[in-house]
Protein backbone atom coordinates (compact mmCIF):
# COMPACT_ATOMS: atom_id res chain seq x y z
CA UNK A 1 0.00 0.00 0.00
CA UNK A 2 2.81 2.45 0.87
CA UNK A 3 4.56 1.84 -2.44
CA UNK A 4 1.39 2.42 -4.43
CA UNK A 5 0.76 5.68 -2.59
CA UNK A 6 4.25 6.89 -3.44
CA UNK A 7 3.68 6.07 -7.11
CA UNK A 8 0.33 7.86 -7.07
CA UNK A 9 1.95 10.83 -5.35
CA UNK A 10 4.57 11.14 -8.09
CA UNK A 11 2.18 10.58 -11.00
CA UNK A 12 -0.33 13.20 -9.92
CA UNK A 13 2.13 16.10 -10.05
CA UNK A 14 3.13 18.35 -12.91
CA UNK A 15 3.85 17.04 -16.41
CA UNK A 16 7.51 16.87 -17.40
CA UNK A 17 9.10 20.20 -18.22
CA UNK A 18 12.69 20.41 -19.39
CA UNK A 19 14.40 23.73 -18.63
CA UNK A 20 17.77 22.62 -17.26
CA UNK A 21 19.70 23.29 -20.47
CA UNK A 22 17.86 26.46 -21.47
CA UNK A 23 18.08 30.08 -20.26
CA UNK A 24 15.85 30.77 -17.29
CA UNK A 25 12.45 32.16 -18.30
CA UNK A 26 10.20 34.43 -16.31
CA UNK A 27 7.13 32.74 -14.84
CA UNK A 28 3.93 34.43 -15.99
CA UNK A 29 0.21 33.75 -16.04
CA UNK A 30 -1.42 31.82 -18.86
CA UNK A 31 -3.57 33.83 -21.23
CA UNK A 32 -6.73 32.96 -19.29
CA UNK A 33 -5.03 33.75 -15.96
CA UNK A 34 -5.69 30.30 -14.52
CA UNK A 35 -2.24 28.70 -14.67
CA UNK A 36 1.49 29.46 -14.72
CA UNK A 37 3.55 29.44 -17.90
CA UNK A 38 7.13 30.01 -18.95
CA UNK A 39 7.14 33.45 -20.57
CA UNK A 40 6.71 33.38 -24.34
CA UNK A 41 5.61 29.74 -24.37
CA UNK A 42 2.64 27.53 -23.61
CA UNK A 43 4.79 25.39 -21.32
CA UNK A 44 3.10 24.88 -17.96
CA UNK A 45 4.98 25.50 -14.71
CA UNK A 46 4.11 23.73 -11.47
CA UNK A 47 5.61 25.15 -8.27
CA UNK A 48 7.49 22.48 -6.32
CA UNK A 49 9.25 24.47 -3.66
CA UNK A 50 10.53 24.83 -0.14
CA UNK A 51 10.30 27.48 2.51
CA UNK A 52 13.83 28.51 3.45
CA UNK A 53 12.59 30.52 6.42
CA UNK A 54 15.35 29.87 8.97
CA UNK A 55 18.37 27.65 9.50
CA UNK A 56 18.62 24.67 11.82
CA UNK A 57 19.38 26.96 14.76
CA UNK A 58 16.41 29.22 14.06
CA UNK A 59 18.45 32.10 12.61
CA UNK A 60 16.87 34.14 9.80
CA UNK A 61 18.70 34.57 6.52
CA UNK A 62 19.64 38.20 7.21
CA UNK A 63 21.28 37.02 10.44
CA UNK A 64 23.92 35.02 8.59
CA UNK A 65 24.08 35.98 4.93
CA UNK A 66 26.86 38.53 5.48
CA UNK A 67 29.10 36.14 7.43
CA UNK A 68 28.22 32.70 6.10
CA UNK A 69 27.32 33.04 2.44
CA UNK A 70 28.94 29.69 1.69
CA UNK A 71 26.25 27.98 3.76
CA UNK A 72 23.53 29.58 1.67
CA UNK A 73 25.25 28.45 -1.53
CA UNK A 74 25.44 24.92 -0.13
CA UNK A 75 21.80 24.98 0.95
CA UNK A 76 20.62 26.18 -2.47
CA UNK A 77 22.57 23.37 -4.10
CA UNK A 78 20.93 20.87 -1.74
CA UNK A 79 17.49 22.37 -2.44
CA UNK A 80 18.11 21.94 -6.15
CA UNK A 81 19.12 18.31 -5.59
CA UNK A 82 15.77 17.70 -3.87
CA UNK A 83 14.04 18.52 -7.15
CA UNK A 84 12.65 21.86 -5.98
CA UNK A 85 12.20 24.72 -8.44
CA UNK A 86 11.08 27.52 -6.06
CA UNK A 87 12.61 28.77 -2.81
CA UNK A 88 10.44 30.89 -0.54
CA UNK A 89 12.61 33.38 1.35
CA UNK A 90 11.22 35.46 4.22
CA UNK A 91 12.54 39.03 4.29
CA UNK A 92 12.40 41.01 7.53
CA UNK A 93 11.29 44.63 7.28
CA UNK A 94 13.62 45.83 10.09
CA UNK A 95 16.59 44.50 8.13
CA UNK A 96 15.63 46.36 4.96
CA UNK A 97 14.44 49.73 6.28
CA UNK A 98 16.86 51.90 8.28
CA UNK A 99 14.19 54.55 8.72
CA UNK A 100 10.65 55.02 7.50
CA UNK A 101 11.94 56.09 4.08
CA UNK A 102 15.59 54.97 3.87
CA UNK A 103 16.26 51.40 2.70
CA UNK A 104 19.21 49.38 3.95
CA UNK A 105 21.40 49.26 0.84
CA UNK A 106 23.76 46.67 2.31
CA UNK A 107 20.98 44.13 2.74
CA UNK A 108 19.44 45.04 -0.61
CA UNK A 109 22.78 44.15 -2.19
CA UNK A 110 22.79 40.77 -0.42
CA UNK A 111 19.29 40.23 -1.78
CA UNK A 112 20.65 40.96 -5.25
CA UNK A 113 23.37 38.38 -4.59
CA UNK A 114 20.69 35.87 -3.59
CA UNK A 115 18.85 36.52 -6.85
CA UNK A 116 22.07 35.85 -8.78
CA UNK A 117 22.56 32.62 -6.84
CA UNK A 118 19.02 31.53 -7.75
CA UNK A 119 19.76 32.28 -11.40
CA UNK A 120 22.93 30.18 -11.24
CA UNK A 121 21.05 27.24 -9.72
CA UNK A 122 18.07 27.64 -12.09
CA UNK A 123 15.81 28.19 -9.10
CA UNK A 124 12.99 30.70 -8.67
CA UNK A 125 12.41 32.90 -5.62
CA UNK A 126 9.20 33.59 -3.78
CA UNK A 127 10.13 36.78 -1.92
CA UNK A 128 7.88 37.05 1.12
CA UNK A 129 8.21 40.42 2.78
CA UNK A 130 7.43 42.63 5.76
CA UNK A 131 8.47 40.00 8.30
CA UNK A 132 8.80 40.99 11.94
CA UNK A 133 9.47 37.44 13.09
CA UNK A 134 11.97 38.45 15.78
CA UNK A 135 10.15 40.92 17.99
CA UNK A 136 13.40 42.15 19.50
CA UNK A 137 14.53 43.38 16.08
CA UNK A 138 11.47 45.56 15.44
CA UNK A 139 12.44 49.23 15.89
CA UNK A 140 10.37 51.32 18.27
CA UNK A 141 9.70 53.93 15.59
CA UNK A 142 7.96 51.30 13.45
CA UNK A 143 6.13 49.55 16.26
CA UNK A 144 4.60 52.82 17.48
CA UNK A 145 3.31 53.96 14.10
CA UNK A 146 -0.36 54.31 13.28
CA UNK A 147 -1.83 52.38 10.38
CA UNK A 148 -1.35 54.92 7.56
CA UNK A 149 2.30 55.58 8.41
CA UNK A 150 2.98 51.88 8.86
CA UNK A 151 1.46 51.06 5.46
CA UNK A 152 3.66 53.74 3.89
CA UNK A 153 6.79 52.13 5.35
CA UNK A 154 5.59 48.79 4.00
CA UNK A 155 5.07 50.36 0.57
CA UNK A 156 8.59 51.83 0.74
CA UNK A 157 9.96 48.39 1.59
CA UNK A 158 8.29 46.78 -1.38
CA UNK A 159 9.28 49.53 -3.78
CA UNK A 160 12.94 49.12 -2.74
CA UNK A 161 12.83 45.32 -3.04
CA UNK A 162 11.03 45.36 -6.39
CA UNK A 163 13.41 47.94 -7.81
CA UNK A 164 16.36 45.71 -6.91
CA UNK A 165 14.80 42.49 -8.24
CA UNK A 166 12.59 43.47 -11.17
CA UNK A 167 14.99 42.57 -13.98
CA UNK A 168 15.68 38.98 -12.94
CA UNK A 169 13.77 36.03 -14.40
CA UNK A 170 14.57 34.15 -11.17
CA UNK A 171 12.08 36.20 -9.13
CA UNK A 172 8.87 34.20 -9.31
CA UNK A 173 6.71 36.38 -7.09
CA UNK A 174 6.38 38.92 -4.32
CA UNK A 175 4.32 37.70 -1.35
CA UNK A 176 3.12 40.84 0.41
CA UNK A 177 3.20 39.43 3.96
CA UNK A 178 3.14 36.08 5.70
CA UNK A 179 -0.29 35.39 7.20
CA UNK A 180 -1.69 38.91 7.66
CA UNK A 181 -4.76 39.30 9.83
CA UNK A 182 -6.93 42.24 10.77
CA UNK A 183 -7.71 43.62 14.22
CA UNK A 184 -9.43 42.04 17.19
CA UNK A 185 -8.51 39.15 19.41
CA UNK A 186 -6.18 39.17 22.41
CA UNK A 187 -3.90 42.20 22.77
CA UNK A 188 -5.67 43.86 19.86
CA UNK A 189 -3.47 46.94 20.10
CA UNK A 190 -0.35 44.93 19.24
CA UNK A 191 0.85 44.43 15.66
CA UNK A 192 2.30 40.96 16.31
CA UNK A 193 -0.23 38.26 17.06
CA UNK A 194 -0.35 35.47 19.61
CA UNK A 195 2.48 33.55 21.22
CA UNK A 196 5.76 33.10 19.33
CA UNK A 197 6.39 29.79 17.59
CA UNK A 198 10.01 28.78 18.00
CA UNK A 199 10.74 32.33 19.13
CA UNK A 200 9.15 33.81 16.01
CA UNK A 201 5.99 35.81 15.37
CA UNK A 202 4.75 34.59 11.99
CA UNK A 203 1.35 36.33 12.14
CA UNK A 204 0.95 40.11 11.93
CA UNK A 205 -1.96 42.53 11.97
CA UNK A 206 -2.42 45.05 9.18
CA UNK A 207 -4.53 47.29 11.40
CA UNK A 208 -5.34 47.67 15.07
CA UNK A 209 -8.28 50.03 14.56
CA UNK A 210 -11.08 49.28 12.10
CA UNK A 211 -12.38 52.86 12.48
CA UNK A 212 -15.83 51.89 11.25
CA UNK A 213 -14.61 50.03 8.17
CA UNK A 214 -15.50 46.44 7.35
CA UNK A 215 -12.81 43.80 6.90
CA UNK A 216 -12.97 43.71 3.12
CA UNK A 217 -12.61 47.48 2.88
CA UNK A 218 -9.48 47.40 5.05
CA UNK A 219 -7.93 44.42 3.28
CA UNK A 220 -8.63 45.86 -0.18
CA UNK A 221 -7.05 49.20 0.72
CA UNK A 222 -3.94 47.49 2.15
CA UNK A 223 -3.49 45.20 -0.87
CA UNK A 224 -3.93 48.12 -3.27
CA UNK A 225 -1.43 50.30 -1.37
CA UNK A 226 1.30 47.66 -1.57
CA UNK A 227 0.62 46.36 -5.07
CA UNK A 228 0.51 49.92 -6.41
CA UNK A 229 3.95 50.53 -4.86
CA UNK A 230 5.36 47.42 -6.52
CA UNK A 231 3.79 48.16 -9.89
CA UNK A 232 5.41 51.61 -9.94
CA UNK A 233 8.76 49.91 -10.50
CA UNK A 234 7.94 46.34 -11.58
CA UNK A 235 4.98 45.83 -13.91
CA UNK A 236 5.47 42.11 -14.52
CA UNK A 237 6.46 40.00 -11.50
CA UNK A 238 3.56 38.08 -9.98
CA UNK A 239 2.10 39.20 -6.65
CA UNK A 240 0.33 37.15 -3.99
CA UNK A 241 -0.24 37.04 -0.24
CA UNK A 242 0.11 33.86 1.84
CA UNK A 243 -2.87 33.39 4.13
CA UNK A 244 -4.16 31.21 6.91
CA UNK A 245 -7.03 29.19 5.36
CA UNK A 246 -9.73 30.01 7.85
CA UNK A 247 -12.07 27.67 5.98
CA UNK A 248 -9.91 24.87 7.34
CA UNK A 249 -10.56 26.13 10.88
CA UNK A 250 -14.22 27.06 10.46
CA UNK A 251 -15.95 25.16 7.63
CA UNK A 252 -18.30 28.05 6.79
CA UNK A 253 -15.58 30.71 6.64
CA UNK A 254 -15.18 32.64 3.40
CA UNK A 255 -11.92 33.99 2.01
CA UNK A 256 -11.05 37.58 2.88
CA UNK A 257 -7.91 38.35 0.88
CA UNK A 258 -9.20 36.10 -1.91
CA UNK A 259 -12.69 37.51 -1.96
CA UNK A 260 -13.84 39.24 -5.15
CA UNK A 261 -13.65 42.63 -3.44
CA UNK A 262 -10.02 42.25 -2.34
CA UNK A 263 -8.18 39.88 -4.68
CA UNK A 264 -8.21 41.93 -7.89
CA UNK A 265 -4.54 43.08 -7.77
CA UNK A 266 -3.30 39.61 -6.69
CA UNK A 267 -2.16 37.30 -9.47
CA UNK A 268 -2.64 34.01 -7.67
CA UNK A 269 -3.89 32.55 -4.39
CA UNK A 270 -1.49 31.26 -1.71
CA UNK A 271 -2.72 29.26 1.27
CA UNK A 272 -0.98 27.41 4.11
CA UNK A 273 -2.18 23.87 4.84
CA UNK A 274 -1.29 21.40 7.59
CA UNK A 275 -3.92 18.62 7.35
CA UNK A 276 -4.81 16.86 10.57
CA UNK A 277 -4.81 13.12 11.18
CA UNK A 278 -7.96 11.57 9.68
CA UNK A 279 -8.68 14.99 8.18
CA UNK A 280 -7.65 14.71 4.52
CA UNK A 281 -11.18 15.16 3.14
CA UNK A 282 -11.82 18.10 5.46
CA UNK A 283 -8.65 19.78 4.22
CA UNK A 284 -9.56 19.23 0.57
CA UNK A 285 -13.00 20.76 1.10
CA UNK A 286 -11.35 23.80 2.69
CA UNK A 287 -8.76 24.04 -0.10
CA UNK A 288 -11.47 24.23 -2.75
CA UNK A 289 -12.80 27.41 -1.13
CA UNK A 290 -9.67 29.18 -2.41
CA UNK A 291 -10.03 27.93 -5.99
CA UNK A 292 -11.22 31.29 -7.31
CA UNK A 293 -10.23 31.05 -10.97
CA UNK A 294 -6.62 32.06 -10.41
CA UNK A 295 -3.61 29.78 -9.91
CA UNK A 296 -3.73 28.20 -6.46
CA UNK A 297 -0.50 27.41 -4.59
CA UNK A 298 -0.21 25.57 -1.28
CA UNK A 299 2.53 27.88 -0.04
CA UNK A 300 3.23 26.02 3.19
CA UNK A 301 2.86 22.26 3.61
CA UNK A 302 4.36 19.69 5.94
CA UNK A 303 3.06 16.48 7.60
CA UNK A 304 3.06 18.26 10.95
CA UNK A 305 -0.28 16.93 12.16
CA UNK A 306 -0.87 13.94 9.89
CA UNK A 307 0.96 10.80 8.76
CA UNK A 308 3.24 10.69 5.73
CA UNK A 309 0.67 8.54 3.92
CA UNK A 310 -2.07 11.07 4.64
CA UNK A 311 0.20 13.85 3.40
CA UNK A 312 0.59 11.99 0.11
CA UNK A 313 -3.16 11.41 -0.10
CA UNK A 314 -3.83 15.10 0.45
CA UNK A 315 -1.38 16.21 -2.24
CA UNK A 316 -2.71 13.66 -4.71
CA UNK A 317 -6.28 14.87 -4.17
CA UNK A 318 -5.17 18.51 -4.28
CA UNK A 319 -3.23 18.18 -7.52
CA UNK A 320 -6.16 18.72 -9.95
CA UNK A 321 -6.97 22.14 -8.48
CA UNK A 322 -3.53 23.40 -7.49
CA UNK A 323 -0.59 24.93 -9.33
CA UNK A 324 2.09 24.25 -6.77
CA UNK A 325 3.19 23.08 -3.34
CA UNK A 326 5.86 24.59 -1.09
CA UNK A 327 7.21 22.51 1.79
CA UNK A 328 10.23 23.30 4.03
CA UNK A 329 14.00 22.98 4.04
CA UNK A 330 16.01 24.08 7.09
CA UNK A 331 19.56 23.39 5.91
CA UNK A 332 19.60 19.78 7.10
CA UNK A 333 19.89 17.04 4.49
CA UNK A 334 18.04 13.75 4.44
CA UNK A 335 21.28 11.97 5.31
CA UNK A 336 21.97 14.27 8.26
CA UNK A 337 18.47 13.74 9.62
CA UNK A 338 18.96 9.97 9.39
CA UNK A 339 22.34 10.10 11.10
CA UNK A 340 20.85 12.09 13.99
CA UNK A 341 18.92 8.99 15.02
CA UNK A 342 15.92 10.86 16.46
CA UNK A 343 12.25 10.19 15.79
CA UNK A 344 11.72 13.71 14.45
CA UNK A 345 14.80 13.32 12.29
CA UNK A 346 13.50 10.05 10.88
CA UNK A 347 10.16 11.66 9.97
CA UNK A 348 11.88 14.62 8.31
CA UNK A 349 14.23 12.31 6.38
CA UNK A 350 11.34 10.23 5.07
CA UNK A 351 9.45 13.35 4.06
CA UNK A 352 12.43 14.77 2.17
CA UNK A 353 12.77 11.47 0.30
CA UNK A 354 9.10 11.51 -0.68
CA UNK A 355 9.40 15.17 -1.63
CA UNK A 356 12.33 14.27 -3.88
CA UNK A 357 10.40 11.37 -5.43
CA UNK A 358 7.42 13.59 -6.17
CA UNK A 359 9.34 16.41 -7.86
CA UNK A 360 8.36 17.39 -11.42
CA UNK A 361 10.92 16.20 -13.96
CA UNK A 362 11.84 19.80 -14.80
CA UNK A 363 13.40 20.31 -11.41
CA UNK A 364 15.66 17.26 -11.36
Amino acid sequence: MKASLAVLFALTLAPPLSIADEPQSKIVLSEDGKDFRLAGTETAFYVWGVNYDHDGDGKLIEDYWHDDWAMIEEDFSEIKSLGANVVRVHLQLPKFMKTASEPNEENLQKLADLVKLAEAEQLYLNLTGLGCYHKQDVPVWYDEMKEADRWQVQANFWKAVAKKCKDSPAVFCYDLMNEPVLGGGTNADQWLVGEPLGGKYFVQRITTDAAGRDNKEIAAAWVKTLTDAIREVDPQTLITVGVIPWAHVWPNAKPLFYSEEVSGPLDFASVHFYPERDGVEKAIVALKVYDIGKPLVIEEFFPLKCSLEEAEQFLAKARPITDGVTSFYWGTTQEEYTEAGTMQGAISAKWLERFRQGAPEASK
